[in-house]
């Protein structure tokens, strides 16, 4: 392997980061564009996708936290995705006082969309380097996590 092959060796983490993190979300979006579902907001992607790996349902409050942003901004993201079609609001069951947020027919064809498309570069991914290569990344992601504190075995 040349030294071209290994540019990345000498690109700050936090670059590479950002950079493979662009490299999900454009394709994610590219794919749910064709899937008509083009108004899908960058963090819905994130909430529609997250409702989707459990229940499909989930309290705001919890959405926030995951988002790192003010309730205020978690509400306008949640009504953006209730007026396109992707959420529905319902009281919680066991606290009236609480809304949980739910998938509707439409979320859950975004949060397809989206998952297809996130294995087809998983796989890319696999098949360029290794899918040992690719479970030690997921290893050193996961440490930085631990590093910050962020980590939360929920979502």
């Amino acid at each position: 392997m040349t030294e071209h092959d290994r540019w990345y060796q000498d690109i700050v983490m936090p670059a590479l980061l950002r950079w493979g993190l662009r490299t999900y979300g454009e394709r994610m979006r590219a794919a749910l564009a064709a899937a008509d579902c083009e108004d899908m907001p960058p963090k819905g992607m994130f909430v529609v996708g997250s409702l989707a790996m459990g229940t499909g349902v989930a309290p705001l409050l919890t959405l926030g936290k995951h988002l790192d942003v003010t309730k205020q901004a978690v509400g306008q993201l949640i009504d953006t995705l209730v007026l396109r079609g992707y959420l529905k609001r319902e009281a919680d069951a066991e606290d009236r006082r609480r809304v949980s947020i739910k998938l509707t027919e439409r979320g859950w064809h975004a949060a397809a969309v989206q998952r297809t498309e996130r294995e087809k570069i998983d796989a890319e991914l696999a098949a360029k380097v290794g899918a040992d290569t690719v479970a030690a990344a997921r290893t050193v992601l996961g440490a930085l996590v631990e590093l910050g504190g962020k980590q939360d075995k929920t979502s």
